[in-house]
């Protein structure tokens, strides 16, 4: 598992995904957690570890209301996993979160 971590951590660096910064006043930042998975060979063994950064944004999830609305709506919903999906836009808004732990730069 530390090894997929750190595959995740170092695609974040070299991809400049984030700066560190001091937190601004009356901002609360986001939680984050990680999610570890598994990919199996075809014999059923564990082929490698897979470590995915997920940032908890609220008890309701993104995914959880484009469901809805899909069903509302009687559209169709297709998944793709991809390894660096922060590649696919900028953000429009400022989002700040608190160091990962174990993964902290101490004097920032």
């Amino acid at each position: 598992m530390k090894d997929s971590i750190k595959s995740e951590i170092d695609s974040i660096m070299q991809n400049h995904v984030w700066e560190l910064v001091n937190l601004p006043p009356r901002i609360k930042p986001l939680n984050s957690k990680w999610i570890f998975k598994w990919k199996m060979k075809a014999d059923g063994t564990i082929d490698k570890y897979k470590a995915e950064l997920v940032i908890k944004v609220s008890r309701i999830t993104s995914i959880g209301m484009i469901l809805t609305v899909a069903a509302l709506r009687n559209l169709e919903v297709h998944h793709i996993d991809a390894k660096t999906t922060f590649l696919n836009g900028d953000l429009d808004e400022q989002i700040y979160m608190e160091q990962l732990e174990g993964h902290v730069v101490l004097g920032q």
